[in-house]
């Protein structure tokens, strides 16, 4: 997700948090009060999806790195290579056609 796209949710959703806030309490103190602690529990959320997102793939590529030690490999084949190495290449690997 995009930072533009949350902060234009997030706004969004402390403008009618906000409204609801004023509405059920007639205090504008209690509005600004609440309306912080929203936005600072947002973005406390807002930067922990980011970080568990970065551990997962993380976690991906070393688990990606270790299958490759254990096969022997150290590097995938290169797509520059002028010999025909499909059969050893990795499943998923995607190359560039050569023309």
């Amino acid at each position: 997700m995009s930072f533009l796209l949350f902060f234009r949710g997030m706004i969004a959703t402390l403008v009618v948090f906000a409204i609801a806030t004023f509405a059920l309490t007639q205090s504008a103190w209690t509005t600004v009060v609440s309306t912080a602690i929203c936005a600072v529990t947002i973005q406390v959320g807002y930067f922990a999806a980011i970080l568990f997102m970065v551990w997962r793939d993380s976690g991906k590529e070393n688990e990606a790195a270790q299958r490759a030690e254990r096969e022997g490999r150290t590097q995938h084949p290169s797509a520059a290579d002028n010999t025909d190495s499909s059969s050893s290449r990795p499943i998923g690997t995607v190359t560039r056609p050569r023309h």
